[in-house]
């Protein structure tokens, strides 16, 4: 797994065979000045999420996924394979973090201070 492209304000934050975990500035989005919810998250993971009881993953496609808040989301890429998911993620993060991904188009209901802050952060302001 190449990670050495991550984009500075990106950690990671959990790595295992089946995913990998990056998160957004975890020193600002730290539960006082914001919710732990509200904490940007990269998630690389073999498998789709599944609503079946029991059934956690299905399926040996990697999933690159950005989540702004829980049900806050965007699927990036479906790849066959976790190198391709890694270039994946990290080019996410990457166009995230120079404030060249429109994460504002996400939101039905926009919560202003939490993206004028994200906007501040990326350089979008």
């Amino acid at each position: 797994m190449d990670l050495a492209a991550l984009a500075e304000d990106w950690t990671v934050w959990n790595r295992t065979e089946t995913e990998l975990i990056l998160a957004y500035r975890p020193d600002v989005f730290d539960t006082e000045s914001f919710p732990a919810p509200c904490l940007p998250t990269i998630y690389l993971t073999r498998g789709k999420r599944t609503r079946r009881p029991g059934v956690d993953r299905a399926g040996e496609e990697w999933y690159v996924t950005l989540y702004l808040e829980p049900e806050v989301d965007h699927q990036e890429a479906v790849v066959p394979d976790r190198d391709a998911a890694v270039a994946a993620a990290v080019d996410l993060a990457e166009e995230f973090a120079a404030g060249k991904f429109d994460f504002r188009s996400l939101y039905q209901v926009p919560r202003e201070s939490y993206l004028a802050e994200l906007d501040t952060l990326t350089g979008r302001a």
